[in-house]
């Protein structure tokens, strides 16, 4: 029996939720991958995909990133001290060279933090942060428009190798 092949860049990673929202809200400057802090019934109701990033955002106290917003329903087989608030402040695990230089950034060029996607990888729960910039109405307008003819290309292009 054949397998499907999985390529390098995505092999032991199992998506969890994405924000989908944050591509059209704001200008993805730069992404980087961290740990996230969470409990057991945390991690469990998480392998049941049940998370939402949606108005998800991290910020810095003090010398640490917290992830603000994430909600993560209680699982369903807890009981007792083993449930958790679904919407409490996570911690974010990263390298301190990487917090210095986002919380830099954040401050000097007014960006904000948002979360891409929640997965798995390898067993552990890994969240795709990305340093962005907001977007105004008409720039929305313009990446739409963007968006529209790339792919209005891309059926040309496709077409005519098709031979239609």
């Amino acid at each position: 029996m054949a397998t499907a092949k999985k390529d390098k860049a995505n092999e032991g990673k199992v998506v969890v939720a994405t924000n989908r929202r944050a591509f059209h809200d704001y200008d993805v400057l730069e992404s980087l991958e961290c740990g996230i802090a969470l409990r057991g019934g945390e991690v469990k109701s998480l392998r049941t995909a049940k998370a939402q990033l949606a108005d998800t955002y991290a910020f810095f106290r003090g010398r640490e990133l917290y992830l603000k917003g994430m909600h993560i329903s209680p699982y369903a087989f807890s009981h007792g001290y083993d449930r958790h608030e679904p919407e409490r402040e996570r911690k974010l695990l990263l390298h301190r060279h990487q917090l210095d230089a986002w919380r830099d950034r954040t401050e000097r060029e007014q960006l904000t933090i948002v979360p891409l996607s929640l997965y798995f990888k390898d067993g552990r729960a890994k969240l795709e942060l990305a340093l962005v910039r907001g977007r105004r109405s008409h720039d929305k307008r313009q990446a739409v428009a963007k968006r529209d003819a790339e792919r209005e290309i891309d059926r040309t292009l496709a077409a005519a190798r098709r031979g239609d």
